[in-house]
């Protein structure tokens, strides 16, 4: 299934995308795609639905975050070989952890807004993994039996806040409107291999990313496993489980995004995001 949340900010309806591409509203099913509807028997339910019986939504709405109610989005840095080697950084012998601030959170084509005095604001496209079930202490052999689905991300940073400001990578990684995820949450049974799918972002039409998951240092098994040691992971939390090479940082010269560029980014079977980056304004 393809799970969706569709419609203004805050005011977002549940919905899924039928096998032809038809977005159908699930409003009279579940009051909303969130932890109590992302455990397996929830889950089974949804998929065991005539989706031809359900109201179609007509026109082009809004896409929220495919999950409501993230209780945490945590982030795996530097998960990628290709990727350490063009931040001139080492390869990490375990996960580096880092935490990306629910307020950062947004819809998949929501605009990109550069904090105030922002000059090295960055993209990344990233798989996320949605929690749907507590996962504590869980061996890398079960970790899957505690995964919802995937989730595309645009895991968005600001560099000097990130590595130049001291303390940790928090700072520049939680800015408002720096979490995109969607356009919907795809559940397990419609991807083969989450550690074999491709990825691509786009600067105003011109290819900067292009990477598969098979690349991670560590896999999906080995992320929920290894984070499940240091915090309990609930339904609804989000994994983003890092970026290929491509990054405006790793660009020669760096290149980061101003006001006016255009973002674009893929994942196979995890849909498409576009996001227009404008100046800051208060929200």
């Amino acid at each position: 299934m393809r799970l969706i949340r569709y419609g203004k900010a805050g005011s977002e309806r549940p919905g899924l995308m039928d096998a032809h591409g038809v977005l159908r509203d699930l409003s009279h099913v579940v009051p909303d795609i969130g932890p109590a509807q992302l455990g397996p028997d929830a889950l089974a339910q949804l998929a065991r639905l005539d989706t031809d019986s359900l109201d179609a939504v007509s026109g082009h709405p809004r896409l929220g975050c495919p999950v409501a109610g993230i209780g945490k989005c945590i982030g795996i840095g530097l998960n990628y070989t290709d990727h350490a080697q063009e931040t001139g950084s080492p390869i990490p012998t375990e996960p580096i952890i880092f935490t990306k601030a629910i307020s950062a959170i947004q819809g998949p084509d929501d605009d990109i807004m550069l904090p105030q005095g922002s000059v090295k604001t960055d993209w990344e496209v990233e798989l996320g993994i949605v929690i749907g079930s507590r996962a504590s202490y869980v061996a890398e052999g079960n970790a899957l039996d505690h995964v919802a689905g995937f989730v595309l991300a645009n895991d968005v940073s600001e560099r000097e806040y990130q590595m130049e400001r001291g303390g940790t990578w928090d700072k520049g990684k939680g800015c408002d409107t720096f979490g995109p995820i969607g356009p919907w949450l795809v559940t397990q049974d419609e991807i083969a291999d989450p550690n074999n799918l491709d990825l691509w972002l786009d600067v105003n039409g011109q290819r900067m990313q292009t990477g598969n998951t098979s690349k991670m240092i560590f896999n999906v098994k080995e992320i929920v496993s290894y984070v499940s040691r240091f915090m309990t992971l609930m339904p609804g939390d989000v994994i983003i489980t890092g970026t290929p090479p491509g990054v405006g940082l790793g660009q020669k010269p760096p290149r980061f995004l101003k006001a006016g560029d255009v973002v674009t980014l893929g994942g196979q079977g995890l849909g498409t995001q576009k996001q227009r980056v404008v100046g800051w304004r208060a929200l």
